[in-house]
């Protein structure tokens, strides 16, 4: 008999109200609950109820305690011993809430919601209330998972690894200034996409992503195939720095927005549409003469766009080198951008945030929930892959 067929409809149908089966389930729980922490003592001394205590510690009766589950509240049994020494991992001393209900914070939190909102949410649905300081300490212990999660190990080897930063307002010496938090987003020999790290600095510069970059080398980076970033003035000299081999692609989309940025509505379609021309050329060659007939065209109206194009050329057509699969993937930062819209969804209640650490907290947790579905390698990996071992055979199986 399976599992599922135990709870027979003839047995769900004795509940005449969703109250009635809440309290069933409680009760189930609370047993359970109990069971688990008879289980977690009979570990702690190292002998089975019932049985000979082999040392000097024992089992010394229960104490009550109210708990807070996704259930609602409920009183449990809570077994003691002589010493005093046994804390268990499911209800620890000094808490009254199982995980299950602090993760439902923990995931509340990261969606945006402030403590108050939180607050008042586990009260409408679970019936009891929950305080914003409680809150405030569960969603703290994050803090050193950041921690672990910063300074972990990394590959030693990334195909493709997008750059870009986003922009928090914090409070600092008591006025609120704009702080960038730095993404760096990896893509790994087995074609899955990872966050390799968060880093807040004052304002996004080439000087600051050199600590990023020499960061991301000493926890075992080796090399970065290619590179996707922003126009950031330095950018490119910076990253040649510590990774003197690796390919760096100007995002496209940024060199059209900042092309356009001052061009007069009536022009823009006309401008823009003329623009494709350039970045969808089939071949280098083809872009070059596409580019001419731009200048010609536009110079006398906009020649600062035509100077941007000209200034960035080598980096914004570094795709030209590649197989059209591997360009789709590397000529813009479309990718990190559409993260770095997610972690706004969910950190846009936040108008501003008190300290650099409650900002990496928000964005940390909503940069876990945004990339939960990141278990698949990305489209057409076969063939992506394939082509990155012909052409970087010996770095990519370093």
């Amino acid at each position: 008999m399976k599992k599922e067929d135990l709870i027979t409809d003839e047995f769900l149908k004795q509940f005449k109200s969703g109250d009635e089966l809440t309290s069933f389930l409680k009760n189930i729980q609370k047993r359970g609950i109990e069971k688990m922490l008879e289980g977690e003592l009979d570990a702690h001394l190292d002998y089975d109820k019932h049985q000979q205590s082999p040392n000097s510690n024992a089992r010394n009766g229960y104490n009550s305690k109210k708990i807070k589950t996704a259930l609602g509240e409920t009183n449990i049994k809570v077994p003691r011993d002589r010493e005093a020494s046994f804390n268990p991992m499911l209800v620890p001393k000094r808490s009254n809430m199982v995980d299950g209900l602090e993760n439902v914070i923990i995931s509340l939190y990261a969606k945006g919601m402030s403590n108050s909102d939180i607050e008042e949410q586990v009260r409408e649905v679970y019936g009891f209330d929950v305080s914003t300081s409680t809150i405030s300490r569960i969603t703290d212990k994050v803090t050193n998972d950041i921690v672990a999660w910063q300074n972990r190990p990394l590959e030693p080897v990334y195909l493709i690894t997008w750059m870009d930063g986003i922009v928090f307002k914090v409070r600092e010496n008591s006025k609120v200034i704009n702080k960038t938090m730095y993404i760096a987003v990896g893509l790994r020999r087995d074609g899955k996409k990872e966050v390799l790290g968060l880093w807040l600095g004052k304002s996004e510069s080439a000087a600051f992503w050199m600590s990023v970059l020499t960061d991301i080398k000493a926890r075992g980076v080796q090399d970065l195939l290619i590179t996707a970033t922003d126009n950031l003035n330095g950018f490119t000299n910076t990253i040649k720095n510590v990774f003197p081999e690796s390919k760096t692609q100007i995002c496209v989309v940024h060199q059209i927005r900042n092309a356009t940025k001052y061009v007069v509505w009536k022009d823009k379609k006309e401008f823009t549409n003329d623009m494709k021309n350039i970045y969808e050329a089939p071949t280098k060659g083809a872009a070059e003469a596409a580019l001419e007939d731009f200048a010609k065209k536009w110079d006398h109206k906009y020649s600062y766009a035509i100077k941007s194009w000209r200034n960035n050329w080598d980096e914004l057509t570094v795709f030209y080198e590649f197989p059209v699969e591997i360009r789709k993937i590397i000529y813009t930062t479309n990718l990190i951008e559409n993260l770095n819209g997610k972690i706004r969804k969910y950190t846009k209640n936040k108008l501003s945030f008190p300290t650099d650490e409650a900002v990496m907290k928000a964005t940390f947790l909503a940069l876990r929930e945004a990339t939960k579905k990141w278990t698949m390698p990305i489209r057409n990996w076969g063939i992506i892959l394939n082509q990155f071992l012909t052409i970087f055979e010996d770095r990519v199986r370093l």
